[in-house]
């Protein structure tokens, strides 16, 4: 801890010159012409300054050296001198791909060399006992995170800040660790923290200035290579367990290498070329379901942040709880990827649309959409992570010893149990993005009969001996929890992009905060074609007014209308009443015509 001096002058030396440079960079790049013009497949609407990257290369390299003399460990940085060059290989690379726009295939193989140069140079991830493997997998590692910032580098403030992120915990899992040696290694991460956070000052949404080819695949060539072992650092190398060693490294670059794989994934589904530019990153789905572009920026920094996290987490605990906690982020993650897959960001038919229902189409897209096959292997993850972590609680964390075997030997019981009494019970039949207090009693249901099955089964068998009668208790409750909250994951995040979709709709309000208004509140935000963004209720009920209904606020009652319309901007009202007073209805139509307002009754009512 007594380097915390050198890291804090470190980086903010480098986040004073970077602030400073890089307006300098942008003025230089704006004058000689050397910007990015708006295209079909790129996000920005005006032209802007490119070679950010530039700021960042010279910030970094110039403050290192300085702060590593300054703090005294200019004789240690040595080792670092091959990531240093190598990132000055690919920084200049990346600016001839800026100013004369080299084909990616050359660019490929240019990266590739400056890999496997750097890999010769010891900068090796050790995941596997053969030396073989580990050498062709660092080269993929490397060229892997250098291109997946370069993909990420899709909206303002995106690459720039989730590396910083990625760095910052990499950053502080290395402090907590200890020891002399990774401490030239902390001062070059220090330095690279500060360059890039002064960077994206002016990075961030709307964005004054890119980084272009030469910082995105300048920051993630310097991140991948600091993952590796010679770089000083001790990733993933606190335990012998597999887990361990790929896991801290991946969690941390978790959203970058995400990213990468769903957009290659979906671009090689429709048939369009992985090295194809376009729309249709995780960022550009999120604002396609109505989140702005900061909102979409600052969901995948929680989702950085949340990895980065965890790797920090699970470098301290045991294993068996690691592999819960991962299991559970990874289960969120797949269930909100998902839903960005569903969102139709090409010129043809989505292929998890109604369009394409029947025809031809690969396995991952038949079992999410058709969702029976998809739940059952969900629970299959479901049923043995529950039993597993309600040994862990029992046993406080210590579930290996004389409980394992007890374990393995009654998991496939507990798990075809549960199965058989999901079926019986209908678990199977409901739709999600319906359900509701009725399927919650069907889950409580189905799972206390497994649970009482398993029991049984294992009392025939066993003897129930060794058992313990509190795991089932506790397994009853983690699955209850687990299975509920994985089917209403699916309607609360079809519910929120919902209403993130509305947005820019014409300004609607219900009239009646009833169950009848709550059948056109699901109308106006699933139905895209009415056009309309529900701002909230009225209601002549009292006892209903300024309160909320279904999340929205109850204005008043039409009574107070015109000045709701007035101060809300209005120009819809939806009666929502099956059967309304004509003489209350005229009265309504009377007073919406005298706002100027358009007064609607939506045909799902009335039918």
């Amino acid at each position: 801890m007594s380097a915390l001096p050198s890291y804090a002058f470190a980086f903010l030396a480098s986040f004073l010159l970077s602030l400073s440079l890089t307006p300098l960079v942008r003025h230089l790049a704006i004058k000689g012409n050397f910007v990015a013009r708006p295209r079909g497949d790129r996000w920005h609407k005006k032209p802007t300054g490119l070679l950010g990257g530039v700021s960042i290369f010279f910030t970094l390299m110039l403050v290192w050296q300085l702060a590593s003399f300054v703090s005294g460990y200019y004789t240690s940085i040595r080792p670092l001198l091959p990531l240093a060059l190598g990132g000055m290989a690919i920084f200049l690379l990346g600016l001839v791909d800026d100013l004369f726009d080299i084909n990616p295939q050359h660019k490929l193989v240019g990266q590739v060399i400056i890999a496997s140069v750097l890999v010769i140079f010891g900068f090796q991830v050790n995941w596997f006992e053969s030396t073989t493997a580990n050498l062709v997998i660092s080269i993929f590692w490397i060229v892997g995170i250098t291109n997946a910032f370069n993909l990420l580098d899709n909206m303002d403030g995106l690459s720039a800040g989730i590396a910083f992120i990625a760095g910052f915990f990499l950053f502080f899992s290395q402090v907590f660790s200890g020891g002399e040696n990774i401490v030239p290694a902390l001062v070059f991460l220090s330095v690279y923290l500060g360059s890039l956070l002064g960077f994206l000052i002016y990075n961030f949404h709307p964005a004054s200035i890119f980084m272009g080819d030469s910082g995105s695949l300048f920051i993630g060539f310097l991140l991948a290579g600091l993952t590796t072992e010679a770089s000083g650092l001790m990733v993933g190398a606190r335990s012998g367990h597999l887990v361990f060693v790929l896991a801290i490294p991946i969690l941390i670059l978790f959203i970058p290498i995400l990213d990468t794989t769903f957009v290659s994934l979906m671009r090689k589904l429709s048939g369009r070329p992985i090295s194809m530019g376009g729309r249709d990153h995780s960022s550009h789905r999120m604002v396609a379901i109505g989140f702005s572009e900061r909102t979409a920026v600052l969901i995948l920094y929680s989702f950085a942040a949340a990895s980065g996290l965890l790797a920090m987490t699970t470098a301290r605990i045991s294993l068996g709880v690691s592999l819960v906690l991962v299991a559970i982020y990874l289960l969120f993650v797949i269930f909100f990827w998902i839903s960005l897959a569903r969102v139709n960001v090409y010129p043809e038919e989505s292929m998890l649309s109604e369009a394409t229902k029947g025809k031809l189409t690969p396995l991952l897209v038949e079992i999410t959409y058709k969702r029976r096959l998809f739940e059952v292997l969900l629970d299959l993850i479901l049923i043995p992570l529950a039993y597993w972590t309600s040994y862990l609680l029992r046993f406080e964390g210590s579930a290996y010893g004389a409980n394992f075997p007890i374990f393995l030997k009654s998991l496939p019981i507990v798990v075809a149990c549960q199965l058989f009494s999901f079926f019986l019970f209908g678990v199977y039949r409901g739709i999600w993005q319906y359900v509701g207090m009725r399927d919650v009693i069907t889950y409580g249901k189905a799972i206390t009969a497994g649970t009482v099955l398993s029991v049984l089964v294992n009392l025939g068998l066993y003897r129930f001996m060794g058992f313990s009668r509190t795991v089932f208790v506790i397994y009853w409750m983690i699955l209850f929890v687990l299975v509920t909250a994985s089917r209403f994951s699916y309607r609360l995040i079809g519910e929120a992009t919902s209403k993130n979709a509305m947005k820019g709709g014409k300004r609607a309000l219900i009239y009646g905060a009833g169950a009848a208004g709550q059948l056109v509140m699901q109308e106006i935000e699933r139905n895209k074609n009415l056009g309309m963004a529900l701002v909230g209720f009225i209601d002549d009920d009292i006892g209903k007014q300024n309160r909320r209904f279904l999340g929205y606020p109850v204005f008043g009652g039409k009574d107070s209308l015109k000045e709701i319309v007035n101060r809300h901007g209005i120009s819809e009202v939806v009666i929502s009443f099956r059967n309304m007073d004509r003489l209350a209805l005229n009265s309504m139509k009377k007073a919406c015509n005298t706002l100027g307002v358009n007064l609607s009754c939506l045909r799902v009512l009335i039918d």
